[in-house]
């Protein structure tokens, strides 16, 4: 695998305009499983992603790592930072590690998100882990592009976890209880497994895992990967493969319309000034035609 020859073609694709994005959207079937890791910031995402990412290849498989860091809405820069955070793992000829910056997503991914994916669908990837931004209540999203999603927590997350949205809580596959050792680690878990039993009984086939991991302790880290590992082997069982690519497929329309819409804002700032209806009629306009 020509490593340099993918960090260009991520680099083109992750720059690349709506347009741009359409004339050169590929769809591939089946490709690497997806592992998503949210959360709120500071919970310990990326080092606990730089463990794992060990594990899974300890394994045997091959894995990549896209981090999405986010951008300041100042001065549209990004701190890329997360392959320091995972220096442990960097160097292991079978891990592929790239981070972008969200830029405009509000999502918590990264604009052209589903595009990059596709696109390492086409390398020889076992695995890819997709760490989002940890904005907490904005980051359904994900749920469509990964097969198991990890949200990571820590004992401070109380009030955090209070003002999450049902929706955002109750997506995950797997918990992680991260810097189990502080104080509050039990009190988070209780809750959270209580979530985790109204979801088996009203929706799901899958019992969520709740997994208490701390740094100095390999334990937490290896129940992890055991927990992953489970919850891949039963959505390869059960999954359904039409209404997967439907949902990907409804991401990916829904974003680069989404992008679209903010380009025509952004281009015509005197849309804010006119009624609700006619800023509606002339974005649909500009969007007839942008049509490629």
């Amino acid at each position: 695998m020509d490593r340099r020859a993918l960090g260009r073609s991520l680099s083109k694709i992750a720059n690349a305009s709506v347009e741009e994005a359409l004339a050169g959207m590929r769809e591939i079937a089946g490709g690497a499983s997806r592992i998503g890791i949210t959360g709120p910031p500071g919970a310990g995402k990326s080092t606990l992603i730089g463990r794992l990412a060990r594990r899974r290849l300890d394994n045997g498989a091959a894995v990549a790592v896209v981090a999405v860091d986010p951008t300041s809405p100042h001065t549209r820069g990004a701190i890329l930072g997360d392959r320091i955070r995972m220096d442990s793992v960097a160097d292991d000829p079978r891990l592929f590690i790239r981070s972008l910056a969200s830029r405009g997503a509000n999502d918590g991914l990264a604009d052209n998100i589903a595009d990059v994916l596709a696109t390492l669908d086409g390398y020889p990837f076992d695995e890819v882990i997709l760490e989002t931004v940890g904005v907490g209540q904005a980051e359904y999203a994900v749920r469509a592009l990964v097969d198991t999603l990890v949200l990571v927590l820590i004992p401070e997350s109380g009030d955090q976890i209070q003002a999450m949205k049902a929706g955002t809580l109750e997506m995950a596959d797997i918990y992680v209880i991260n810097k189990a050792d502080l104080p509050g680690a039990e009190r988070i878990a209780s809750e959270i497994r209580a979530v985790a039993r109204l979801r088996r009984r009203l929706a799901s086939d899958w019992e969520p895992l709740v997994i208490m991991t701390a740094a100095e302790s390999p334990d937490g880290i290896t129940a992890l990967n055991a927990a992953v590992s489970r919850h891949l082997d039963f959505v390869r069982a059960s999954r359904n493969t039409d209404e997967v690519r439907r949902l990907r497929r409804e991401y990916h329309v829904k974003s680069l319309i989404m992008r679209a819409i903010a380009d025509i804002l952004a281009e015509n700032p005197e849309v804010i000034d006119c009624s609700p209806r006619e800023a509606f009629e002339l974005v649909v306009g500009r969007l007839k035609e942008r049509r490629p």
